[in-house]
């Protein structure tokens, strides 16, 4: 989320909001000293207690009445909407999460995932706070902090054989995924398309630049 009117949720909500989203960045931390079976296993189950507790409150008014009482200031409009019955953002972070774990290796997860955490939430507090110019369909601040955000963690993130080709499909891949959280408003949620684009962009130019370089973390679970 970078937009730039006063978004749906007052601004010290979405920062409540967003501190609690920089809580998921223990999913690539963890995953990546754990093998795979067991990261999908773990995340698949809280997948489930998300979606029936998400679910659970469209469907149950007295659920409902419980769920809104403790975390409805941090819900925008759209995941209020009884008659759409959308999901709320932290259920389509732990579906990422556990679809992106079973898809992608696990260098480009961590990258992908570390990326969404760290930027949508840069993106989404400085768009809001100091968005001014009209870029696409948000605010080119936010999208700024997305995209060099993004650049920081490529620093940080596990490398296969650490070639600065590795590099600059992280930076590419991180331009994507600014352009792409900018346009997913309205269109897809972001804690989806971000990843995803990021993702399928860095494992395309690796079988593209890095055809012989398998994309497997050396002394880490797989």
């Amino acid at each position: 989320m970078n937009q730039i009117d006063n978004g749906t949720i007052h601004y010290r909500d979405e920062l409540i909001r967003k501190l609690i989203h920089l809580f998921s960045l223990s999913i690539p931390v963890i995953y990546y000293f754990i093998p795979t079976t067991t990261a999908a296993t773990i995340l698949g189950i809280l997948t489930v207690i998300a979606l029936i507790m998400d679910l659970g409150r469209y469907l149950s008014p007295a659920f409902g009445k419980f769920f809104y009482k403790i975390f409805g200031f941090l819900l925008r409009k759209h995941e209020l909407d009884h008659k759409k019955r959308n999901l709320n953002g932290a259920t389509y972070v732990l579906i990422a999460a556990f679809l992106g774990v079973l898809i992608f290796p696990k260098v480009i997860f961590v990258t992908a995932f570390a990326i969404l955490i760290v930027s949508d939430t840069s993106a989404a507090l400085i768009g809001r706070k100091f968005g001014k110019i009209k870029f696409l369909r948000k605010s080119l601040e936010g999208t700024l902090a997305f995209f060099i955000s993004a650049s920081i963690v490529i620093f940080f993130t596990p490398k296969v054989g650490n070639l600065g080709a590795e590099y600059l499909i992280g930076f590419i891949a991180a331009f994507i995924g600014a352009i792409v959280e900018n346009l997913s408003f309205g269109i897809a949620d972001d804690n989806i398309s971000v990843p995803f684009s990021i993702g399928f962009i860095m494992w395309g130019l690796y079988s593209l630049w890095l055809p012989n370089l398998e994309l497997i973390l050396k002394n880490v679970p797989v």
